[in-house]
């Protein structure tokens, strides 16, 4: 789509992509059709492919990126405030409810099977939402150093990809067995490690 949109086109845009992921969120990425989204978000067609010209796929990409932000909105306001060893096991009981409730079926990863993970534009999403989920851990490690929690020569970059590789592990085998088990111990001991790090500072 060319051109700025105004705010009610931003609006109606929208609600065509969120309206659009509770229909695919319910029947499946493989199952949902355009006319299913239309119905729900009281959209023409031509209304449609005026704000997704490529059709379904640029649709779909709209969607990805919403589920994406989805998955750190939904760790607030524990993310954005990691500043104490409360604030970490707080982040850690939301993100296992998360992925518990979310069980086998990852709506963000159908959506990236549909459109073809290895797009340039599947890629990119996937890119930023790793960027920002590990600036935020970072940033929640800063801040304990900045509290005198942790050695300030720790290597906050490698930490915190880490922690954020080991978070991904164990929703990937929560994916394919439907068991917690392996999230819980990831994010158990990611946060253990860290506090180990700091009581040896003692």
């Amino acid at each position: 789509m060319r051109g700025e949109l105004t705010a009610k086109g931003r609006a109606t845009r929208r609600r065509i992509v969120e309206g659009a992921a509770a229909v695919l969120r319910e029947r499946g990425v493989a199952s949902a059709t355009l006319d299913d989204i239309m119905a729900r978000t009281g959209t023409s067609k031509s209304q449609l492919f005026h704000y997704f010209p490529a059709g379904k796929d640029e649709l779909l990409l709209a969607v990805a990126r919403f589920e994406a932000d989805r998955v750190l909105e939904d760790q607030q306001p524990y993310l954005g405030c990691l500043d104490s060893w409360e604030a970490w096991e707080r982040w850690r009981d939301v993100v296992i409810e998360r992925y518990e409730a979310q069980g086998d079926e990852c709506p963000l990863g159908s959506l990236f099977f549909q459109v073809g993970r290895s797009t340039p534009g599947a890629r990119a999403i996937v890119s930023e939402l790793m960027r920002r989920w590990q600036e935020s851990l970072a940033a929640g490690i800063r801040s304990l150093q900045a509290t005198g929690r942790l050695p300030a020569g720790l290597d906050v970059d490698a930490r915190s990809a880490a922690l954020l590789a080991a978070i991904q592990g164990g929703v990937s085998i929560l994916l394919s067995t439907g068991q917690s088990t392996h999230l819980r111990a990831a994010l158990d001991l990611g946060i253990t490690d860290l506090r180990r790090a700091g009581e040896a500072m003692r």
